[in-house]
């Protein structure tokens, strides 16, 4: 290999180059699913005859050869396919070193909650324990960062160490540079060492691989060609590695050694190749006095990272959120199936928490559909660009059905659970029974619907009773504009209670004795049969509704006709809760487009997507904001009242706003309902949540195993422009020990950077007086290659906020959680 030409871009000192060969798992962005999962079996196969062959010594230029499993879950699928011997070579070669298990089961969105973490992250190292070896570090790829949780699951599942290989586009690794180390410091305390990567494909850039020169991350001369004959690739790959190394070098990089990872084939979902042991055993023959280029695993690479002082590492407590989270709001409706399966499979686990009813292997199917679905991958890589292609539909529709998979599976768990706590099933004669469980870890007072079947609602057009049995008292309802039967409890985590209806009158006409009355003096319906005559004095419900307001002890809601709410009072302390810088009322809806030059052309829809960088919409976006146009009472009684609030807003042919205002609580539910038009063009729907507590409070967001303040609790360099909850966001208040709280039972994004184009900041960035905006980011289509292409559909998000008194932080997420959660409730025998 020509080392001549290289002029001033020569490493002055020795290097190790230590090559980690991987295969990236994407599943479904190149090809099927089931395919996808085919190849990786394979790949699997491949890697354990390469290193077969160079194990018994046939194959000794494959010596070197290493691979690492980047993820377990192709690992997961080999093992169900491979034969005996086919498991006892693949262990034998991860005992040797010659393959290696991660402890990632899949590159992961922040939608999987804190069970379902420790659960994947405990696969991989729960088979390596069952041939006597231990896993100590994990790797990922593509995706932009983690919640803060997820440190913690992967040391509570015994590994060490991470890897991250960000993928840039629309991203930005942290820290401000890349190819460096650092403790992160979980929630709990406990350090996990990261090495912050290079883009998983880099060592294609640099030639490790024949026949696979890469030109994505390095912009040289030869960018524009690398179709050269093999000797050319040789030169260009000798060029490009000794300016890296000299570039290093530059910038005071700190090492003698470096990782690069690299693919056999210039794709995601790639096989191993041997032929980069070959290339690099000729390179070490011609060059390994100056730079050496050694396969490794990452234990190989992490071990050699150790030898060195690392006692002056940076520690980073906090969150690092994931800039390529945002892909779940492209298919908005299926991740509110997601949610909800998730909770629902929770509320399984604490109703049958010793297996009795529902097996391991049920939850297990649930839990695994839930992960497939919240894998990275967001659809067929050219989903914009031709969104009628047969392949674009066929991988949108699986992906989507893992979210319906998940439902199905943790509804019929659930159904199965309440059976066994003497569930009634349809039959004559059912008793109008109901038990009310609280399934989550706070006490709460909700609203339940009591279910009944269409029949039975003749029983609503008389007089009766809700009795709660477990003291034999009478509870109050409401019968609501839809005909159903609303009661409020307090339940205590854990407890249940039962409830009955007992009619009071048997017949709607007549004496109680059954016998008919021709004609009654003191009749108070008129004989075209209309009763419209009040009966009994007027009692005011508890709930007061206005020409331009609704206000209950707790909360007084203000609004006016084309601005929106423009109040949202907590009576308590006499202070509107709403920030006073807002730009929108709560819950008005904010639409935006970026226009194409060509509307109707492909090329010119995907480029303006491609030119939006961290922004998520174009220097020329057009934004509309929602104007009120009519408010509606729907309901008032002894228990809450409900209003409608119907918007006018471009891009959307319906939006309204139900809110529910309850009589004996400080909470309000909010149900945001609209119809989206179908545009091909990059778009963003948000809706505002500028709620506020004063200067003194401070913002959190509830995450999967940790709840953290954005723009505080963070990593330097990382995302502040929006993050993915759990169950919401809350306002705190340390000295009044009080609480804010907004639930987010349906979209997880929430928005904290400004609105408008302009350059990005990233954490440590912002002025330290700054507060971060907060928007419900419900709809996005503006990724040019995977994303679903158009949002246009019937959608209802629900929400809620609520004031809590005598609270700290770990109480107000569990609070979140009962929130979002809500009752459980179900017929009895």
């Amino acid at each position: 290999m020509n080392l001549s030409n290289q002029g001033d871009h020569r490493p002055a000192r020795p290097w190790t180059i230590y090559a980690i060969h991987h295969s990236h798992t994407d599943i479904g962005y190149t090809e099927r699913q089931e395919r996808i999962e085919q190849y990786h079996v394979d790949f699997i196969r491949q890697a354990v005859g390469i290193a077969e062959a160079a194990h018994r010594g046939e194959r000794p230029d494959w010596s070197s050869f290493r691979w690492t499993c980047e993820t377990f879950w192709a690992v997961e699928k080999f093992l169900e396919a491979a034969s005996p011997e086919e498991k006892e070579a693949f262990q034998q070669a991860v005992i040797r070193g010659d393959i290696e298990l991660s402890g990632t089961y899949l590159n992961m969105t922040e939608l999987p909650d804190f069970d379902l973490l420790k659960r994947n992250h405990g696969k991989a190292q729960q088979y390596a324990k069952s041939f006597g070896h231990r896993i100590d570090s994990a790797m990922t790829a593509d995706i932009n960062g983690y919640g803060w949780g997820y440190a913690d699951s992967l040391l509570q599942n015994n590994i060490e160490h991470l890897f991250s290989c960000i993928h840039t586009h629309h991203g930005m690794y942290p820290l401000g540079r890349k190819q460096t180390p650092f403790w992160w410091e979980s929630p709990e305390g406990g350090k996990l060492l990261v090495w912050n990567g290079e883009h998983y494909m880099f060592g294609n850039e640099l030639g490790f691989c024949p026949d696979a020169l890469g030109k994505y991350i390095i912009k040289d001369e030869f960018q524009h060609n690398l179709m050269e004959p093999e000797h050319r690739h040789n030169d260009i790959a000798s060029l490009r590695i000794n300016r890296y190394l000299w570039n290093l070098e530059q910038e005071s990089y700190p090492y003698s050694f470096v990782p690069i990872m690299v693919s056999g084939l210039g794709t995601d979902n790639a096989s191993p190749n041997a032929d980069i042991a070959e290339w690099m055993t000729k390179w070490n023959e011609q060059n390994g006095d100056r730079i050496t280029i050694k396969m490794a695993t990452l234990s190989e690479f992490f071990a050699a990272l150790k030898q060195e002082d690392l006692s002056e590492l940076p520690v980073h407590r906090g969150d690092w959120p994931d800039w390529w989270t945002d892909g779940v709001a492209s298919t908005a409706m299926h991740t509110q199936i997601y949610r909800d399966a998730q909770r629902t499979l929770r509320k399984v686990k604490r109703l049958d928490p010793a297996s009795e009813t529902v097996s391991p292997a049920e939850i297990d199917d649930a839990a695994q559909a839930l992960t497939m679905y919240a894998e990275h991958t967001w659809g067929y890589h050219s989903s914009v660009y031709e969104p009628w292609h047969p392949q674009v539909q066929m991988l949108e529709v699986r992906k989507q059905a893992y979210a319906a998979e998940a439902s199905k599976l943790a509804y019929r768990a659930l159904d199965k659970a309440l059976v066994a706590r003497q569930g009634a099933l349809l039959a004559p004669h059912r008793p109008l029974r109901y038990e009310v469980i609280n399934t989550e870890p706070a006490t709460a007072t909700l609203q339940v619907a009591i279910p009944l079947d269409g029949w039975e609602n003749v029983i609503l057009k008389r007089k009766f009773e809700l009795i709660d049995e477990s003291n034999g008292q009478s509870l109050p309802y409401q019968l609501t504009h839809t005909g159903a039967l609303a009661a409020e409890l307090t339940l205590t985590p854990g407890e249940s209670r039962t409830l009955s209806i007992h009619p009071l009158e048997m017949a709607e006409v007549g004496s109680p004795s059954g016998n008919m009355v021709t004609a009654r003096n003191t009749e108070p319906i008129a004989c075209e049969g209309i009763a419209d005559i009040r009966l009994e004095p007027l009692v005011p419900y508890p709930v007061i509704v206005g020409e331009s307001f609704i206000e209950s002890d707790s909360f007084r809601i203000e609004w006016e006709i084309n601005a929106g709410i423009t109040a949202w009072i907590d009576k308590t302390r006499s202070t509107d809760l709403l920030d006073d810088t807002r730009r929108h009322g709560p819950f008005t809806p904010v639409y935006e487009v970026t226009p194409a030059q060509d509307e109707h052309s492909p090329s010119q829809i995907c480029a303006t997507r491609a030119r939006m960088g961290r922004n998520r919409k174009g220097t020329h976006v057009q934004r509309d904001a929602g104007r009120l146009t009519r408010v509606n009472v729907l309901d008032n009684g002894p228990l809450f009242a409900l209003i409608e609030l119907v918007f006018e807003v471009k891009g959307l042919s319906y939006y309204a706003l139900h809110i529910k205002l309850f009589a004996n609580q400080p909470r309000a539910e909010v149900s945001v309902r609209f119809h989206k038009d179908s545009v091909w063009l990059p778009e963003n729907v948000y809706v505002a949540l500028p709620f506020s507590m004063g200067p003194e409070a401070e913002l959190y967001v509830e995450k999967a195993g940790c709840h953290i303040r954005p723009w505080k609790d963070q990593i330097p360099g990382s995302c502040i422009d929006y993050t993915s909850a759990q169950e919401g966001i809350f306002w705190y208040s340390a000295q009044d020990r009080e609480a804010l709280a907004v639930s987010m039972t349906d979209t997880p994004l929430v928005q904290l950077g400004t609105l408008e184009h302009t350059p990005r900041q990233l954490h440590t960035m912002q002025s330290a007086d700054s507060r971060p905006y907060t928007y419900a980011w419900i709809l996005t289509n503006y990724w040019e290659t995977n994303f679903k292409a158009t949002l246009g559909g019937f959608y209802e998000f629900r929400y809620a906020v609520e004031r809590h008194h005598g609270i700290d932080p770990q109480q107000t997420k569990e609070a979140l959680h009962a929130s979002t959660g809500q009752f459980t409730i179900h017929r009895i025998k």
